[in-house]
């Protein structure tokens, strides 16, 4: 067995010069050139000498090979390299299930790159890992990776719209808004500035705006923004600039508990979708009818199955976040039509898919197993429930949400006999449904 004395190491330049001289039957003389005399090349071959650029080049030339492949071996230059090595690792940390090895292959690169001075392949990897984390439900460290990739490229939004869009999401999802409706302002004031006739990618970033002022409370800006990008838009819109439209009216829509807007707009969205091989937004684009025939005067039957298409469509490969919304929102509709222990099921599946993160969604849990506890009369597991709803559906949810949360609570406790708590809960409600003109609530009183 050949000890690991014996292994031949990494091959030198001047092992190379010589081999390739070889290879071509040419003495040292005949390789030799002015400036480049055989001794020169002889000591290269020995290894006491480095060569100079200019020596490389002109010896390059006459062995028919390229410079970089005599300095060091490889037909691409360490940059080109790495940047290939990238897109292989990106490509399989994609594609695969297990990707812990990948993982650990791509953050090598992006020490490496570092290292070498090269930002942009740093950034370039971390921006992959970012989204990845956010595909697997690791939002902390997703938001740290996207930041991290932004801090060292600046790029702008058109060139890299998913780091972006996805980093805003985190945010969102985080519980943190704000951020996210800082950042896509700030990418609008970006192409305002440096690309004023990308109307597309205007659009595109002032419907997310859209979305995060709506998961901040801020309906007339959500609203402002979807007119902002209504009146940019284009003869021959592309069908995805149509779809984000389309589902931008359907969220505000549904925030304002208008249902019959929200799902003529949401099926536009599912219709364009049809169209292309798109399955994943597809899939979330079933479940947001599927939210929207639940809301009061809706059709169970119906969201039953938007959510059953959603779920074919998703696969078994869901993220933990669309698989957690999935459940979250199959766990309502499971409490509403009174499967009390398929709701229970559903939603601690779902907590335990959304960890810590997506306050909006866990809140949906727990109202639903406060539902279901109701449902079945364990009245005080249920309040326990109810209570762990409201502290998450708090200010960073919609007014609609957590006026029906305490509406639902309110009538479990007044079913149950707890007049003086069902007031209590109600009473809030009512504030609640002031700010908003939902005036009716009062009539549970």
């Amino acid at each position: 067995m050949t000890s690991t004395e014996d292994r031949p190491g990494p091959e030198t330049i001047g092992q190379r010069l010589r081999r390739l001289r070889l290879e071509r039957n040419l003495s040292q003389r005949a390789l030799a050139s002015p400036g480049v005399s055989y001794a020169y090349i002889s000591r290269i071959e020995a290894g006491t000498r480095q060569p100079s650029v200019k020596a490389v080049r002109m010896l390059a030339r006459k062995l028919g090979v390229s410079p970089v492949y005599l300095e060091t071996g490889s037909e691409v230059d360490p940059a080109e390299e790495r940047e290939l090595r990238l897109a292989a690792a990106e490509l399989d940390l994609r594609l695969s299930d297990d990707s812990s090895g990948v993982d650990r292959s791509l953050r090598g690169l992006v020490e490496e790159s570092i290292q070498a001075g090269d930002l942009a392949a740093a950034a370039r990897g971390e921006t992959t890992l970012g989204l990845v984390a956010f595909r697997d439900g690791d939002i902390p460290a997703s938001i740290e990776l996207l930041e991290r990739a932004l801090s060292r490229v600046d790029p702008s939004p058109s060139a890299q719209p998913d780091l972006y869009a996805t980093l805003g999401r985190a945010y969102s999802v985080h519980g943190d808004p704000d951020k996210a409706v800082a950042l896509f302002r700030g990418c609008l004031e970006r192409l305002a500035r440096e690309e004023p006739e990308n109307t597309v990618a205007y659009i595109r970033f002032a419907t997310y705006l859209s979305y995060a002022l709506s998961d901040q409370n801020d309906v007339p800006g959500a609203q402002a923004a979807v007119r902002d990008a209504l009146a940019r838009v284009p003869e021959g819109t592309d069908p995805y600039t149509r779809v984000r439209l389309y589902w931008a009216q359907a969220r505000l829509a549904e925030t304002r508990g208008r249902a019959l807007e929200a799902l003529d707009n949401a099926r536009r969205a599912v219709a364009l979708l049809e169209a292309t091989e798109d399955t994943l937004h597809l899939a979330r684009a079933h479940l947001l009818c599927a939210g929207i025939l639940m809301l009061p005067g809706g059709d169970p039957d119906q969201a039953q199955q938007q959510l059953d298409r959603a779920e074919e469509l998703f696969g078994p490969h869901a993220s933990p976040a669309d698989l957690g919304h999935l459940r979250t929102v199959q766990a309502r509709l499971a409490a509403s039509t009174g499967e009390n222990e398929v709701a229970l099921t559903l939603a601690h599946r779902a907590l335990e898919l959304l960890g810590d993160d997506d306050p909006s969604n866990r809140g949906q849990a727990w109202w639903a197993i406060g539902e279901a506890e109701a449902n079945d009369g364990r009245i005080d597991e249920a309040n326990e429930a109810f209570v762990r709803a409201a502290g998450e559906l708090d200010e960073q949810s919609h007014l609609r949400e957590r006026i029906e949360l305490h509406s639902t609570w309110g009538r479990a406790l007044r079913k149950a006999g707890r007049e003086a708590e069902a007031l209590d809960v109600l009473e809030r409600a009512t504030d609640l449904a002031v700010q908003t003109g939902h005036a009716d609530v009062r009539s549970e009183r």
